[in-house]
């Protein structure tokens, strides 16, 4: 993941969290709901970017493990308020080892990045090693049936404005598609320098069966799958395939 410019540009990386900013009632609030729910007290952030959700979590007394490939993203991450109570890793998985936690997320997509089977495989296995036998793992995905990619235009672009780097247009250019790989580049043009700071980038878009079933082969339940951050049903329209899942004894 740490490879993407998005993710290693210093440039971009200051204005992550302006840009990728969560909307109310999304993410932080469905994973915080859902660590209450099932009494969690150990949490996993695996690809935790600058933390926002892991330090909101250890905020709210949870035991938590940021696990994040991207050096810039880790350094924005552990000088946020609370970050001092997460123990963080600047990796991947594998340095996870087995500390038996009742929670693992993988938040932002996250789960689109791992690009191949193997890489997805690897990375459920190490989590289902990581998490005690009968806890959870959640994490979301974008829904192939929906097609979002084709409304990622050059013509669809957003201007928002970070404290510091000031006004920025963005935009997304898909290039390609195929076998589920999403090929595109995201734009930045900053205002005040008059840059235009392209981010190539890959993801992966796999079908609802295709996750269920690489969630089974590596011993986890499937307990619910969501179209939305409300819990609602999923179907052919929705966005959002979020998947919640528990690990066998």
């Amino acid at each position: 993941m740490s490879e993407f410019a998005e993710f290693s540009d210093p440039r971009l990386v200051a204005i992550y969290d302006t840009a990728n900013s969560y909307a109310p009632n999304t993410q932080p609030e469905f994973y915080s709901r859902l660590a209450a729910e099932l009494g969690a007290t150990s949490i996993i952030d695996l690809g935790c970017g600058t933390g926002i959700i892991t330090c909101e979590l250890a905020s709210l007394g949870y035991k938590m493990i940021g696990v994040e490939p991207a050096s810039e993203m880790l350094t924005i991450a552990r000088a946020r308020p609370h970050a001092e109570r997460v123990t963080w890793i600047q990796g991947d998985a594998r340095g996870l080892g087995a500390p038996h936690a009742d929670l693992a997320i993988m938040t932002g997509h996250v789960a689109q990045f791992f690009i191949t089977d193997t890489s997805w495989r690897f990375t459920l296995e190490a989590l289902a090693a990581a998490l005690r036998p009968g806890g959870h793992l959640a994490f979301e995905s974008r829904n192939p049936e929906a097609r979002e990619w084709e409304r990622w235009t050059p013509d669809e672009r957003r201007v928002v404005r970070d404290p510091v780097a000031g006004v920025i247009e963005r935009w997304a250019e898909v290039h390609d598609i195929r076998d589920g790989i999403l090929t595109y580049t995201i734009h930045s043009h900053f205002f005040s320098t008059g840059e235009d700071i392209p981010a190539p980038t890959q993801i992966r878009f796999r079908t609802r069966e295709e996750i269920r079933g690489s969630l089974e082969e590596v011993g986890f339940t499937i307990q619910g799958i969501y179209g939305g951050w409300d819990a609602e049903p999923i179907s052919d329209f929705t966005n959002e395939m979020i998947f919640v899942a528990v690990r066998s004894p």
